[in-house]
């Protein structure tokens, strides 16, 4: 079972009284991931729905001849693998953890259930659809209007956050998914973003130090 306060927490869950919040932690259970492992597969029939509470899980599409392309990036708080739980496809992506992680897991059951019998509810479902829907119309921008240069810078401000100093949580590969590029040109442009003295880089960790020029090129 999982904690209350660990559901009550959750933004599509955010309306529910508590004797729907105590069923659906009831019904729930904590998974422990450790870096590289597989949560789900594309077309893997699924029956949950999962919350990052630790870590970061990568959704992740691979072309015919082994190329990779994460699609999303999710971090604590993060909600996914609804889809499924309302159009009843299989899973359309890869998730994998790109560092150890921590999830809860919550059974469509208890919410199919829930929906049915509060259907004003799914109005925070139309919500949760409608920011999705608004975040890939800004990749689809970002891959119409910026070179893979802005891209990456976009992706290492993404990264970075509020903090100038900053690692990277993921392997070259794996940014070079986030970005969209071979890992030859996005490992070019953070060189370039080195020469140009933007930023500095040692190993895998990096600092900001002309956070303007790097929001400027991202734009």
């Amino acid at each position: 079972m999982v904690d209350l306060e660990q559901i009550q927490t959750v933004e599509l869950f955010r309306d529910l009284d508590e004797t729907s919040l105590r069923t659906l932690a009831e019904a729930s259970s904590l998974r422990k991931l450790g870096r590289g492992d597989v949560l789900f597969t594309e077309n893997d029939q699924p029956t949950e729905l999962y919350v990052v509470t630790a870590g970061r899980i990568a959704m992740v599409n691979r072309s015919i001849d082994g190329r990779e392309s994460v699609v999303a990036l999710m971090e604590p708080g993060d909600l996914f693998g609804e889809m499924p739980l309302f159009d009843g496809q299989n899973r359309s992506t890869d998730g994998r953890a790109l560092e150890a992680s921590e999830l809860i897991a919550i059974p469509y059951a208890p919410l199919r259930q829930l929906y049915a019998d509060q259907p004003d509810l799914l109005w925070r479902v139309v919500e949760l659809f409608s920011l999705r829907l608004r975040a890939m119309d800004g990749v689809l921008a970002d891959s119409v209007f910026l070179d893979v240069t802005g891209r990456t810078a976009k992706r290492l401000l993404e990264i970075a956050g509020d903090q100038d100093d900053f690692s990277l949580p993921v392997t070259q590969e794996e940014l070079a998914g986030m970005v969209g590029a071979s890992r030859e040109r996005v490992n070019k442009a953070i060189a370039s973003f080195v020469k140009l003295g933007w930023i500095e880089q040692r190993d895998r960790r990096y600092h900001i130090v002309d956070r303007q020029q790097m929001e400027l090129r991202s734009r």
